[in-house]
């Protein structure tokens, strides 16, 4: 049950009247997050849990000024900062190096702007999660009880975020002095928990981003010709998207009907009669293949949006075969 901005547990029982020395406290604990092979392409929401325990311990003798703990409450409110790498506002960031990738944390699974997970400290935020408990009469004790953080990277925050080295790149940001907790024990009236004691809790996050990339093409269609006497050329266009400086090759095999890279072939099936044609990266440039037989390969380093790259066919002059429809179907596959 939810209750105002702070996380409170109510316990409920009966001290006797004898004084003692305090022995009422409170502590947190949250496991680390890790969001794990996050793709900045094509680009979709990622989203990861964090596990919480809030134990409170009470003595029966423990006394809570001005008077006794007669019908021992607690309300706890159990905080976090921007952590580690975050440049002073919401969205918090994670960091590797001087690259940033925005997050951020909440109370539940609406991910709503409402519902973001903070402190007092830090504006405009509320104070997270509210559970209420029970504890034995008559007796000090411990309650126990869970909470869970969620995490999410929206996917406008993947826009350009980057790679290191061609490798799988650990964002992170560390917690430690960023999270606590503030408390108050009470009888009957219920304080801010503000007004009591406080204690720090670390945890940890992290998300993994990946390189990953998508590459797309249209067709080559040299069109309607009766003679084969001077050379056909034509274009079509091929797109890649990869995460930002992320290298990558593409390479072009050698077709359904020759297979050979350097001497591609197009079919009518009718009758099995062929026509040479070639693809480059250029006019009439190098022939774009595998990089065997003497072919090249296009290369480039992503940058997380989609790049045209223009393919180039070519129908050399050549001894023209009997009228009909020729084809061939080439797979383009990229390395990255």
């Amino acid at each position: 049950m939810r209750r105002g901005q702070g996380l409170a547990l109510l316990l409920f029982g009966w001290l006797g009247l004898a004084g003692g020395a305090r022995a009422d406290s409170c502590s947190a604990t949250l496991s680390d997050i890790s969001f794990t092979s996050v793709s900045p392409v094509p680009g979709s929401d990622y989203f990861a849990n964090g596990s919480g325990v809030v134990t409170c311990t009470w003595s029966l003798l423990s006394p809570t000024p001005p008077f006794l703990l007669l019908f021992p409450n607690v309300v706890v409110c159990v905080n976090a900062g921007l952590g580690a790498n975050s440049t002073g506002s919401n969205p918090r960031a994670l960091g590797n190096g001087a690259l940033r990738l925005n997050y951020n944390l909440y109370r539940d699974n609406s991910y709503a702007a409402a519902s973001i997970w903070g402190s007092p400290a830090l504006a405009g935020t509320p104070t997270p999660i509210t559970v209420t408990g029970s504890a034995p009469l008559l007796t000090g004790g411990t309650i126990m009880r869970n909470f869970t953080v969620y995490g999410k990277i929206a996917a406008a925050a993947l826009t350009g975020v980057a790679t290191v080295s061609d490798s799988n790149t650990v964002y992170s940001s560390s917690f430690t002095g960023a999270a606590s907790i503030s408390y108050a024990f009470y009888n009957l009236v219920q304080p801010a928990c503000t007004t009591g004691s406080s204690a720090t809790y670390t945890f940890q996050l992290q998300a993994t981003v990946v390189n990953n990339c998508l590459i797309s093409t249209g067709n080559l269609a040299f069109g309607n010709r009766s003679l084969l006497s001077s050379a056909i050329r034509t274009t079509a266009s091929l797109s890649v998207q990869c995460t930002n400086n992320n290298a990558y090759r593409i390479a072009l095999n050698g077709g359904t009907v020759s297979g050979n890279v350097a001497a591609r072939r197009m079919r009518k099936t009718a009758t099995g009669e062929t026509i040479a044609y070639e693809i480059s990266a250029v006019l009439d440039g190098a022939i774009w293949g595998d990089g065997l037989s003497g072919t090249s390969m296009v290369s480039g380093t992503g940058t997380g949006s989609a790049q045209p790259i223009t393919v180039y066919g070519r129908v050399p002059a050549q001894t023209t075969p009997s009228p009909g429809d020729y084809s061939d179907t080439v797979t383009a596959t990229i390395v990255f």
